[in-house]
Formats: structure tokens, sequence, C-alpha cells
């Protein structure tokens, strides 16, 4: 079991993790083409990968295990939602760099396991 100094270190840890993925992920967009499709996609990773980053502080903050729950509950949705899109990247074969991509899509498959985790530890008792 983990000290309560040693989980404030690994949440510190994690923040910093997702914002350095969401600032790589801005990064990544903006080497996109700019075309009809891939403004729909960058708009809409754009959006859920910055959700990500600022739902999982404001779970940081929470004043309940409810609002933590729920806020964590949001970063999840909103963490395979930019998974979702990069996957879709991929699957198009949208021109990116393939180094970055890959890397992006391992880096948020981590994050979502930590959350979702982190979500069904926070979960209310049935």
């Amino acid at each position: 079991m983990r000290s309560e100094q040693e989980k404030q270190e690994f949440v510190k840890q994690l923040r910093q993790r997702i914002k350095a993925w969401v600032v790589r992920v801005l990064n990544f967009c903006e080497q996109l083409p700019n075309n009809a499709v891939t403004r729909v996609i960058n708009f809409q990773l754009i959006k859920s990968s910055t959700s990500t980053g600022a739902n999982h502080r404001a779970a940081c903050r929470a004043r309940s295990k409810k609002e933590f729950f729920a806020k964590m509950s949001i970063a999840v949705e909103e963490a395979d939602e930019s998974q979702y899109w990069l996957e879709l990247i991929e699957a198009k074969g949208i021109k990116s760099n393939p180094t970055e991509l890959q890397f992006l899509l391992k880096e948020i498959d981590e994050i979502l396991r930590i959350l979702s985790k982190a979500r069904t530890n926070a979960a209310p008792k049935q």
C-alpha cells in the first residue's frame, strides 16, 4: 500500500504526463494536412485531449468522492474518445508522422488504463 506522500507524487507525475501528452497531441494536430476530413478530426481530437487533462485536474481537486468519480468518469470518456480519433487517423492513413502517432496511441492507452483503474477504485460501493 502506498503512503499518502507516494500517492500525491504519483498524481503529480500523472498530471504532468497527461499535460505533456496533450501538448504533443496539439503539436501533432498542427502537422496534419488541412482538408475537410482532417479539420473535423483535428477539432475533435483537440477537444477530447484537452478535456482529458482538464477533467483529470478537476478530479484531483474534487471536494468529495462522488465528485471525484464524476470528473474521473469524464476524463476516462474523453481519453477514450482521443484514442478513437488517433486510431481513425491511423486507419484512414492520414498523412502524419508515424512514429509520433504510435507514441501518442501507446501513451493514451497507458493513461486510459490508469484513469480507468482510478475511476474503478473510486466507484460507489453497491
